[in-house]
């Protein structure tokens, strides 16, 4: 009799323990989405620069887009406000990256300089962003570079939006 009761409040327990595991998962996983929710970040563009439609498709296979078939080739196209550079980093998917060459802190009449580095350079301040997500690279200078969208279409094209 005494053995029956003992395997009676063992199974109670785990009964019990098993309740508990599903509230504890349930608590767990709403933490987690709740931190996802919180923890993104958006790239901020400055409102000097105009919006403009972007919707431009880029055939690898031409010669002058031959440079984006390597990681770290890049090459300039038209569109966008001063011109779109287009880079392959040869990380993530998919692995180009695509910049408004106009500067976003100011109303600069060039477009921004890139040489191949990590870098893209505003001829009239000095100011720098970065290659990889827009970030400025330069004290006192909050905006990001305006970047677009890259959708690849298949093995040798890309398009490059804003929508």
């Amino acid at each position: 009799m005494r053995f029956n009761t003992n395997v009676q409040n063992i199974c109670k327990l785990q009964t019990f323990t098993y309740k508990l595991d599903i509230i504890t998962m349930r608590k767990l996983f709403l933490l987690l989405i709740t931190i996802s929710f919180f923890s993104c970040e958006q790239n901020e563009t400055n409102d000097i620069l105009p919006n403009v439609t972007v919707n431009i498709t880029l055939n690898l296979n031409l010669p002058q887009y031959q440079n984006l078939l390597t990681p770290t080739g890049w090459v300039e196209t038209n569109g966008g406000i001063k011109g779109i550079l287009v880079q392959n980093t040869g990380i993530g998917n998919p692995p180009y990256k695509a910049f408004d060459r106009a500067c976003p802190n100011n109303n600069c009449i060039t477009p921004m300089i890139f040489d191949g580095s990590l870098k893209m350079k505003c001829p009239c301040d000095n100011s720098e962003y970065s290659i990889i997500d827009g970030s400025p690279q330069t004290a006192g200078n909050s905006n990001f570079a305006r970047e677009y969208r890259v959708n690849v279409l298949n093995s040798s094209t890309i398009n490059i939006t804003n929508f």
